[in-house]
């Protein structure tokens, strides 16, 4: 899907070595004039589950994709504590040397991503598809649960045959399915095959939210038509409370519209991110 991209790996401050994608542009001197990109992923997921677009979104700039600690190919550490992934995003911020980046997060990422931005007045814009709001009640328990019991399975077909989105995705094409399905399997120290997420995270209790007010930067809030996790009504709450919001919905999609509506995310964040790029510089 974007075999362009380049591994990377960079250290935190308490020592874990955190592993991300990168796409660099063919216009090297357009792209380094550009705001990076970072794509975050949700709860269980990781910097793969971004592929089939980053590379497209690479044309003109720099893309990247993070793997949080205990995800993908990050470090799986021992030490679980609230607020983890956000020091993964100022350590990768750090060693690309940025303070400026726009943010992409879904999901759990979306919620690293408004943290990052109500700390860090610097962020250039963000853009939270799907950010869990007001959602279908236990929806999010459920999910979380699911995640916390994570199976293993006896052989790597096994485990990519039984590979689900959750919730559950009615509108996934079934070839970018197996294509992260087939980079989200590791063998597991006992032999049997798991996915690359630490199902510890999820009994932590959440992050306080974020003081909304203290968000100056452009944000795009994208949710999903048919979400269950982020209600139209939260979305609209949502935003009223932003300096700077607007709210797109995405017929079609469920809470994973990265997967379930690729193309129109795509033109969505490609209009946010032109729109942003120039956001507070024509008045200095």
């Amino acid at each position: 899907m974007s075999p362009e991209s380049q591994s990377h790996r960079f250290q935190t401050q308490d020592g874990i070595l955190l592993h991300c994608l990168h796409w660099q542009s063919r216009l090297e001197k357009t792209a380094d004039a550009k705001t990076p990109v970072i794509l975050l992923h949700g709860g269980g997921a990781n910097a793969h589950w971004w592929d089939h677009l980053a590379g497209r979104m690479a044309s003109q700039r720099q893309v990247y994709s993070l793997d949080f600690r205990g995800h993908g190919d990050s470090d799986f550490p021992q030490n679980h504590f609230v607020g983890a992934f956000n020091t993964d995003l100022e350590a990768m911020l750090s060693w690309l040397g940025r303070e400026d980046a726009i943010l992409v997060g879904h999901s759990l990422g979306a919620a690293v991503a408004l943290d990052h931005a109500s700390r860090f007045p610097a962020t250039r814009g963000i853009v939270l598809v799907d950010l869990a709001r007001g959602g279908t009640p236990g929806g999010g328990r459920r999910a979380r649960l699911a995640l916390s019991l994570r199976r293993t399975y006896r052989t790597r077909d096994d485990a990519i045959e039984r590979f689900r989105f959750l919730p559950e995705s009615s509108h996934s094409d079934e070839k970018i399915r197996e294509y992260i399905a087939e980079r989200s399997v590791r063998l597991e120290p006992d032999g049997r095959f798991g996915y690359k997420f630490d199902p510890e995270w999820f009994s932590l209790p959440t992050r306080p939210r974020p003081d909304l007010g203290k968000v100056v930067c452009p944000c795009l809030l994208i949710r999903g038509g048919e979400s269950t996790m982020l209600s139209s009504e939260a979305a609209t709450r949502f935003i009223s409370q932003l300096a700077s919001g607007r709210l797109i919905e995405i017929p079609g999609a469920g809470h994973h519209v990265l997967i379930d509506q690729p193309d129109r995310l795509l033109l969505a964040l490609e209009a946010f991110i032109d729109r942003t790029e120039n956001f507070g510089r024509e008045s200095s």
